[in-house]
């Protein structure tokens, strides 16, 4: 019988990218590991070791692989719609929550004592948190070291680390050469005016539909396509500036530029841009499934790889989600522009156009409620909006994937004016739920021939728990006159 490790190599052997980010493989001739889609020879069986993330691999003591860079694998998506406290804070981790507030913070986020977490992530990664998170932050700082021109210093400073020194000795004692050394052996990297990250994902990726979808929800003076690029502004924390972001043509990358305003900030913009562009997502687990049903699977031959958007901002997604009820996109999208065209901030960018910041929750809280009935709304709708505004702006509402999901629907549901078709509208999208599912959606109603959503319920109940996608894939059908 063949051992789960025998079945890792078999997945090695084929170069199967459905695997990739889902294990790596550690040579104890080299002391390298790779990802599963490594184009070095196969090494011999007996000499290989498989570990479900790099930083179990390096705290067995290998180095990241110079030619498959571990640190472009996609992620491992979640497969259920229960998170568990693990997932949540990884995810945390990764968007730099050490470096806030420090384990004891992170620990208070979730309820608990920080031996507690440590134990939790230690029983589902394998490693201390802070292993975790120095994994992380030493693999961002080889790709910018990689891939950009960065000066050393910055680049510490912007992959978390607090100081030079401390780069310094983590990147030789792990790696075994210098941030340097591994500069030097990069010297075609050429000279760019703006910063350069390369993030992998697993194809297909249907990117003409995703980006079509997100500027049709943006506010044109945020977001929009300039030549083949999808750009926007954004904030993070005190930090704005713009993105532009590209399929690279020859490998299954994005290549993103960055303002360098945003270097600050830089590990949990990598975090949002996955959230974004739903990169951890395995179209080929996903397509398989949802394939069986008829009423899909023309959706699935026409758009492959379709994928379920997510947020740079959660509130930003929530307020586009409260303004589009029971209107069309097109009428929605106007009013969003409206509100970014006043609540919004000034910002210079290389684009055409697009100028103008999204509104922030702070703004649109503290500036009363006349200015957004000014902006079309009704009084009732207006109410709403202010009450999402200030929910998010106490602190008593969280939009993010990392949120408890169960919470967060609770505490959304509980504010007059929003129903069930915007709190799962918003858990697809904000909270990245794969399973959320808007059953009394109109369109989606009409697609599948039913009158009430009950009967759209059961219908769907053959999709978990990648009823978000298939709703994306019903909406694509229909956009396209299906």
């Amino acid at each position: 019988m063949k051992t789960e490790a025998d079945k890792l190599y078999e997945a090695l052997k084929a170069r199967d990218t459905r695997f990739d980010g889902l294990f790596f493989v550690a040579v104890s001739t080299t002391g390298i590991y790779c990802r599963p889609v490594c184009a070095v020879r196969l090494p011999r069986r007996e000499r290989c070791s498989f570990y479900p993330s790099a930083a179990q691999a390096e705290a067995a003591g290998y180095r990241p692989c110079l030619r498959c860079r571990p640190e472009l694998a996609p992620g491992a998506a979640a497969t259920d719609a229960v998170r568990r406290v693990s997932d949540r804070a990884v995810a945390r981790i990764e968007a730099g929550a050490l470096a806030d507030g420090g384990l004891p913070g992170l620990a208070a986020e979730f309820g608990l004592s920080t031996r507690q977490l440590r134990r939790v992530i230690e029983q589902e990664y394998g490693v201390t948190p802070i292993a975790l998170a120095q994994t992380r932050r030493l693999l961002l700082a080889k790709q910018m070291l990689t891939d950009t021109r960065l000066r050393i210093a910055d680049i510490a400073f912007a992959s978390g680390f607090s100081s030079v020194r401390r780069f310094n000795h983590l990147f030789r004692t792990r790696y075994r050469l210098s941030p340097s050394d591994l500069r030097r052996d990069r010297a075609h990297v050429r000279s760019e005016a703006c910063i350069t990250l390369k993030l992998g994902y697993r194809p297909p990726l249907a990117w003409i539909a995703l980006t079509a979808f997100l500027v049709a929800r943006g506010a044109p003076r945020s977001e929009a396509m300039h030549a083949e690029r999808y750009a926007r502004s954004l904030r993070i924390n005190a930090c704005t500036g713009w993105i532009a972001v590209r399929p690279d043509p020859r490998r299954d990358l994005l290549q993103v530029e960055v303002a360098p305003t945003l270097l600050p900030v830089l590990a949990p913009l990598r975090t949002r841009l996955r959230q974004l562009f739903d990169m951890d997502a395995n179209p080929g687990v996903i397509d398989a499934h949802l394939g069986a049903d008829p009423r899909l699977a023309a959706s699935m031959a026409a758009t492959p790889g379709l994928r379920v958007p997510g947020a740079l901002d959660g509130f930003e997604l929530a307020l586009r989600a409260v303004l589009g009820q029971q209107i069309s996109v097109k009428a929605a999208t106007t009013l969003f522009s409206r509100f970014t065209e006043f609540f919004g901030e000034a910002l210079e960018t290389p684009f055409p156009g697009l100028n103008r910041l999204p509104p922030t929750a702070t703004a649109i809280a503290d500036a009363g409620l006349q200015p957004i009935i000014e902006r079309g709304l009704t009084r009732k709708r207006a109410e709403t909006v202010q009450r999402l505004a200030q929910a998010v702006a106490s602190g008593a509402l969280t939009l993010a994937p990392t949120a408890d999901r169960d919470d967060t629907l609770a505490v959304l549901a509980a504010i007059p004016g929003i129903g069930p078709w915007t709190t799962q509208y918003i858990a697809m999208r904000a909270l990245a739920d794969p399973d959320a599912f808007p059953a009394s959606d109109l369109a989606l109603l009409k697609a599948l021939s039913v009158k009430r959503g009950a009967a759209l319920d059961a219908r769907a109940e053959q999709w978990r728990p990648w009823r978000a996608y298939a709703a994306m894939h019903l909406w694509h059908h229909m956009a396209q006159g299906g």
